[in-house]
């Protein structure tokens, strides 16, 4: 870190029911390269042997910790959110209890953050693994189709519309800058098809300042009792051309609204916390646009030809195209919008 202020770093860790593989975790925050300066842990009213681990394990550590009982149980979202506004370092590791952090995770990290001081948010990739950390599977980012065609276009400013396709912030491989917790907590109740980190990665996007290291820093465990997990997207199945129109209206039309209505949601909680003028919300919008053209045409077929026509000339057809689906796709959709 030389020739640069060094930040205060906090890590923020939840635990619930924790016990089997908390100590791994902890171990790999002892063995950072760059030690935190507190890790601040929030149980969620674990009933196993949590607690009285994390105080054994906080007497030996190398950094201040502060361990909070939630009084009443929260769920993942408010204890994360609680956590978070508990920690008081300039950067802020969300930090999960069952993963394993390799050594330079902080300070690579922690580097990145120093060099580009506009960007609020960085997220880096993970190594899959089972549930004893053995065999590294795939990259993380595999799972979740964030490849290199996507990583372009979430570097050339498309990163809101990569977030609408869906999340790619993984919260336990975040790092965020505490002023900018402000626009984010407190987290809403309810944000169709995302959580915590989802949302934190929404507001981020909204602004353009969320970045990505395309490293793998850390390894990610999945097993059976993980509380809050990830797991491997599936290619939407594929309409076939003879079922387009042999199913009922309301099949198709039913996804569609729901499409729609999630992203209006979205787009009143974001109104809610960011400037009309942010820069991702112009995305959103004209998405949002989209899909309320497709699930509200009317029962006349030639009223709604006009309306495809426009947005599949806007290209509105080929940009929401599933990234799996035939290059024809876009073209039958808009063709079954007119004809269906």
């Amino acid at each position: 870190m030389t020739n640069m202020v060094r930040p205060t770093i906090s890590v923020a860790l939840c635990t619930y029911n924790g016990e089997a593989y908390l100590a791994t975790q902890w171990q790999s925050l002892i063995d950072q390269q760059l030690l935190p300066d507190e890790v601040v842990v929030c149980d969620d009213r674990s009933t196993d042997g949590t607690v009285a681990l994390l105080q054994r394990l906080a007497a030996e550590a190398p950094f201040q910790v502060r361990i909070l009982v939630n009084p009443q149980q929260l769920g993942f979202n408010k204890n994360f959110e609680r956590v978070l506004s508990e920690c008081t370092g300039d950067l802020i590791f969300i930090c999960d209890q069952d993963d394993y952090w390799f050594p330079n995770k902080i300070s690579v990290m922690t580097r990145y953050m120093q060099e580009h001081p506009d960007d609020q948010l960085a997220f880096c990739d993970a190594w899959v693994t089972d549930e004893h950390l053995q065999g590294r599977q795939n990259r993380f980012w595999t799972w979740i189709r964030f490849d290199e065609l996507t990583q372009v276009r979430w570097k050339t400013g498309e990163m809101m519309e990569v977030m609408l396709d869906g999340n790619r912030v993984m919260g336990c491989a975040t790092v965020i800058r505490r002023p900018f917790l402000e626009k984010v907590l407190p987290v809403p109740e309810c944000i169709p098809g995302y959580i915590y980190d989802g949302w934190i990665g929404l507001v981020a996007a909204t602004y353009n300042t969320i970045q990505f290291i395309d490293q793998p820093l850390q390894l990610y465990r999945t097993h059976v009792r993980q509380q809050v997990g990830v797991r491997q997207e599936e290619p939407a199945q594929r309409v076939r051309l003879r079922d387009r129109f042999a199913r009922h209206r309301a099949l198709k039309l039913a996804p569609l609204r729901e499409k729609q209505s999630q992203l209006a949601i979205i787009s009143r909680l974001l109104a809610e916390r960011v400037p009309a003028d942010a820069p991702g919300l112009a995305q959103l919008h004209r998405r949002l646009c989209h899909y309320t053209m497709r699930s509200c045409l009317p029962h006349d077929r030639l009223k709604r030809l006009i309306p495809v026509l426009r947005s599949l000339q806007q290209g509105n057809y080929n940009r929401y195209a599933d990234a799996a689906a035939n290059w024809y796709a876009p073209y039958l959709a808009a063709l079954g919008d007119v004809l269906e």
